[in-house]
């Protein structure tokens, strides 16, 4: 079938067959019609989660549920605001700086979104803000999730594109606290713009120092974590486990805010989620194998070529390709299809594979706050009891804002590759 299998792989998106299932049976159907023996379904499905790196998916996933249910949400709240709470808008700049403080203990856009937002929307509708404005803004920045490391996208890529995760891991604090930034300096227009305030004053140092103690011991967990990879005291699977024990010592023993009933209930939810991850992994994997095997990524990239010409046009192509499939097939579908689909393009391009693989996550992210998918969106959309419809006025510009830093850290590689060759990371 060549090509035409990624047609019809996309045929069955759009027929609302479930990603996993869709992969499945279009490298089946490519198989058949190619007469290659069915027994390699079983190998490959097998094979692609046959792989020590995965359990890190399980434990990342693991240690953020336990990170949000564990307290950690209030307390980085309350240092947030003690820091910027008396900026015009400041509410909200705490929202976002909150979201990048769980960001970097979680790795996960929704988690951030649900966790944050529910702390946050309510007092902001309450302080006079707008819910069509603190919606979508919680959305946005809650995709910084996947880009402050840990990040499970970044680990999946890592291992389909044989690249370094301690790298991927520490090239994406840059991009994260641009994202950041970029929605902090809107917020802020907009909120002179319509009179959203701050706290009165400033907190003072005293205040900072007592709420940054209370979250101290949240807030060194991703040092602790890209610090081990980094020096190589541990492995990226390794760190999750550490953050696993870590994450349930504060919950349980000095935060208190865990029970091990909660745990066990936490358990089985992370195991749920880390299974439609893995099921979508072994599934593209098959899948991957197909594409591999009838080398239809050279046959793209050979395509594509013909009318692409320099770098410039070809990271464009992408980000385009990306951040239209980021509004309908869910981030890590979207890894495991694309990702390696590209990869010999930007290769050829002299692209280096830690510069796309943030490229990769950072227009995906911004699927996860844009219809018809935007399950940031809905889960914003739930708390603020508002319809996406009416979000769209204000998520316009928020996600104008991260399309400009998507942009920046495309074409200054230096926003991705400085910290890690800074740091001498391998």
């Amino acid at each position: 079938m060549g090509p035409g299998i990624i047609v019809l792989l996309f045929g069955a998106f759009f027929l609302g067959i479930p990603i996993s299932f869709a992969l499945g049976l279009t490298s089946l159907i490519g198989l058949v019609t190619a007469d290659y023996p069915l027994t390699v379904v079983v190998q490959r499905i097998f094979t692609g989660i046959d792989n020590y790196a995965l359990i890190a998916i399980a434990l990342f996933i693991f240690a953020g549920d336990l990170m949000a249910e564990g307290g950690i949400s209030r307390r980085l709240v309350s240092f947030a605001n003690a820091i910027i709470g008396h900026f015009p808008a400041g509410l909200a700049m705490v929202s976002i700086l909150a979201c990048m403080f769980f960001a970097a203990i979680t790795g996960s856009a929704i988690a951030a979104t649900a966790a944050i937002g529910g702390l946050m929307i309510p007092l902001m509708v309450e302080e006079k803000y707008e819910a069509r404005f603190a919606a979508p803004l919680l959305a946005c920045a809650g995709s910084i999730g996947p880009i402050i490391p840990p990040s499970i996208p970044l680990l999946v890529f890592g291992q389909l594109a044989n690249a370094s995760v301690a790298r991927l891991f520490v090239g994406g604090f840059v991009p994260g606290i641009l994202m950041g930034l970029g929605l902090m300096v809107l917020s802020y227009f907009i909120g002179k713009k319509r009179d959203y305030r701050g706290r009165e004053h400033f907190s003072g140092w005293g205040e900072i120092f007592r709420t940054g103690k209370e979250a101290i011991l949240a807030l060194i967990t991703p040092l602790i974590i890209i610090g081990g990879i980094v020096s190589g005291i541990f492995t990226a699977t390794e760190s999750g486990a550490i953050a696993v024990v870590y994450s349930l010592i504060i919950g349980l023993f000095i935060y208190k805010e865990l029970t091990w009933r909660k745990v066990w209930e936490l358990l089985k939810k992370s195991a749920i989620s880390t299974g439609t991850v893995l099921i979508v992994v072994a599934c593209a994997s098959l899948f991957i194998w197909y594409l591999t095997v009838n080398q239809i990524p050279q046959a793209v990239a050979q395509m594509m070529l013909t009318f692409i010409h320099s770098r410039f046009m070809l990271l464009l192509v992408i980000n385009v390709i990306l951040l239209i499939v980021g509004t309908f097939i869910d981030t890590i579908s979207a890894v495991v299809i694309f990702g390696p689909l590209f990869l010999p393009l930007t290769q050829a391009f002299g692209v280096d594979v830690t510069h796309y693989g943030l490229i990769l996550a950072v227009n995906l992210t911004i699927g996860m706050c844009t219809p018809p998918l935007g399950v940031d969106l809905f889960v914003a959309s739930a708390i603020a009891k508002v319809s996406i419809r009416e979000m769209w006025r204000d998520l316009v510009p928020m996600l104008g804002a991260l399309i400009v830093v998507l942009l920046l850290i495309t074409y200054v590689p230096g926003t991705v590759l400085w910290l890690p060759n800074v740091l001498g990371v391998k």
